[in-house]
C-alpha cells in the first residue's frame, strides 16, 4: 500500500528545518529505523553532504538514522533496499535532470507503489506528480524529459501564494502561471499552500495541514478544497 506524505515545504517561518511535521512523520516512519535521502535538488547550491547532515541532524529526535545516496555506489539498489525515502526540497530542474541522469525514477516509482513510506517537501512533492512543468523554480539545468512519477494523477504547485490585490509585484500571479500551463496541458494541478501537505494511503489521498488547497483543472474555475477532506472526491 503506498504511503506518502507529500508536504508544500521542509521549514515555516522561524522554525527549524522538518519541525512542523515531525508529529506528522513520527507516525509516517512509525516503522522505520533507516531512511534514504535524496538530496539532488541541492537548496541554494548546498552541497549532498551538507544537505543530508541537515536532515540527519531533524530527524534525530525521532532515533531514524539518515543515509545519503551519494553514498552508495549502486543508487538503484539503495532505493529497492531502503526502508524509508526522503526527496528534499531545492530546484526541481536539477532534481529531475538527476534522476533522469541515473535512471533512478523506475526504482523510486517501483518502492514507493511496493509500500515503502515517502517523505517529498517541495521539489520532492513535485516530482509525485505527472511532470515537473507546474513548479516555481528556475531552469538552471536541462532535463532529458519532465516527465516525473505519477504517483498522484495531478501535478503539484508547492508553496502556493492567493493573488494579494495591493501587492506592488508586477509579474504573474501562481494562478497566471497556471492557467498559461493549461493553454497547452489538461492534467490538473494542485496549489499546496505552506504548512499544508497531502497524505496518501493506498488510493486515498487527503488534505492535512493548516490550510485548504486551491485545485486547477483545464477550462474550469478554480475551487478549494477544505482540510480533512479527500481529493479523490473532487478532482476527476
Amino acid at each position: 500500500m503506498k504511503r506518502l506524505i507529500i508536504a508544500s515545504t521542509s521549514t515555516l517561518h522561524r522554525q527549524s528545518y522538518l519541525h512542523y511535521l515531525l508529529p506528522e512523520l513520527k507516525r509516517h516512519f512509525n516503522q522505520c529505523k533507516e531512511l534514504l535521502f535524496l538530496p539532488y535538488a541541492r537548496p541554494g547550491g548546498a552541497s549532498h553532504e551538507a544537505y543530508t547532515s541537515a536532515v540527519q541532524k531533524a530527524l534525530a529526535p525521532l532515533g531514524i538514522k539518515v543515509w545519503g545516496i551519494q553514498e552508495y555506489d549502486d543508487p538503484v539498489k539503495a532505493i529497492q533496499e531502503t526502508s524509508a525515502l526522503f526527496t528534499g526540497g531545492g530546484n526541481t530542474f536539477l532534481l529531475v535532470k538527476q534522476l533522469h541522469d541515473l535512471e533512478l525514477l523506475g526504482a523510486l516509482r517501483s518502492a514507493i507503489n511496493g509500500g515503502t513510506p515517502y517523505l517529498g517537501t517541495s521539489a520532492g512533492s513535485n516530482i509525485c506528480g505527472i511532470s515537473m512543468q507546474t513548479t516555481n523554480d528556475m531552469p538552471i539545468v536541462y532535463p532529458s524529459s519532465f516527465e516525473t512519477l505519477g504517483i498522484v494523477p495531478f501535478n503539484i504547485n508547492p508553496h502556493y501564494l492567493d493573488p494579494q490585490p495591493d501587492s506592488q509585484h508586477m509579474g504573474e500571479t501562481r494562478e497566471e502561471r497556471i492557467k498559461e500551463f493549461h493553454t497547452y496541458n489538461s492534467i490538473p494541478v494542485v496549489g499546496l499552500r505552506e504548512g499544508s501537505w497531502l497524505k496518501v494511503k493506498g488510493d486515498d489521498i487527503s488534505l492535512e495541514g493548516t490550510h485548504s488547497a486551491r485545485v486547477f483543472e483545464q477550462n474550469k474555475k478554480p475551487y478549494e478544497i477544505p482540510l480533512g477532506s479527500s481529493l479523490n472526491n473532487f478532482i476527476n
